[in-house]
C-alpha cells in the first residue's frame, strides 16, 4: 500500500505560517532543496489542501519560465510539479485547474482508495487542516517536519488539537545547510 508523506516547514515555536499567514521565513538552501528533490523521486502524486494549493498554483506552473532568473530549485521542481498528478482536498472548490483533481466529499474513502492504488507514495505538502484530518483518520504515515531557525510568535499551528494523543516514532533526523533540521516520524500503529 502506498504511504502518505507529510512534508511541512515549521518555526521553532511550532507555526507553519506567521500571524498574518506569511510564509516568507523558511531558511532554505541547496542541501534542503536537494533532499526535497530526492524525495520527489519516491512519489507520483502531490496532495494539497486548498490554501497551499492556491499558493503553489500561483507560483509553480511558470516558476522556471525565464531560465535567466529561475533558481536551480525552480528549474528542477517546476517541471516535476507540472507533470505529476495533483490532488486538492477541498469542500469548496469544484475545479482546481492545472490538471488537479478535487476530492473531499468523503475524505476517508477517497484517500483510502488513493493509498490502495498501485504506484509510488503520495506527498502532502503543508497545510495543517488536511494533515489533521488525515491524522485523525489514521491515513498519514510519515511526517517530515523541517524546523527553521525562527520564532514567529503566532500564526497557524503545526498541529491542530487532536481528539486523542498520537504516538510517533522518530525514524530519522538530519541537519541542512547548517540552519534547518528535519525530524522524520512514523505514526505508531
Amino acid at each position: 500500500m502506498r504511504k502518505i508523506i507529510y512534508w511541512v516547514h515549521t518555526s521553532i515555536d511550532g507555526h507553519i505560517a506567521g500571524p498574518n499567514g506569511e510564509f516568507d521565513w523558511p531558511a532554505v538552501g541547496p542541501e534542503l532543496f536537494g533532499y526535497s528533490e530526492a524525495m520527489n523521486e519516491q512519489v507520483d502524486t502531490l496532495l494539497y489542501g486548498r490554501v497551499v494549493w492556491e499558493m503553489f498554483a500561483a507560483h509553480w506552473p511558470t516558476a522556471d519560465a525565464d531560465p535567466a532568473t529561475a533558481d536551480d530549485h525552480a528549474k528542477v521542481f517546476a517541471p516535476f510539479w507540472r507533470r505529476t498528478q495533483k490532488i486538492v482536498v477541498s469542500r469548496t472548490l469544484e475545479e482546481a485547474g492545472w490538471g488537479a483533481r478535487v476530492i473531499g466529499k468523503n475524505l476517508a474513502e477517497e484517500v483510502a482508495e488513493l493509498k490502495r492504488r498501485p504506484g509510488k507514495d503520495i506527498l502532502l505538502t503543508g497545510g495543517a487542516e488536511v494533515a489533521a484530518s488525515l491524522t485523525e483518520l489514521g491515513l498519514l504515515d510519515d511526517y517530515c517536519i523541517v524546523v527553521h531557525p525562527v520564532v514567529l510568535g503566532g500564526g497557524q499551528r503545526l498541529f491542530l488539537e487532536p481528539k486523542d494523543r498520537i504516538g510517533m516514532t522518530l525514524v530519522g533526523s538530519r541537519t541542512f545547510d547548517s540552519q534547518t533540521v528535519l525530524l522524520r516520524y512514523e505514526r505508531r500503529r
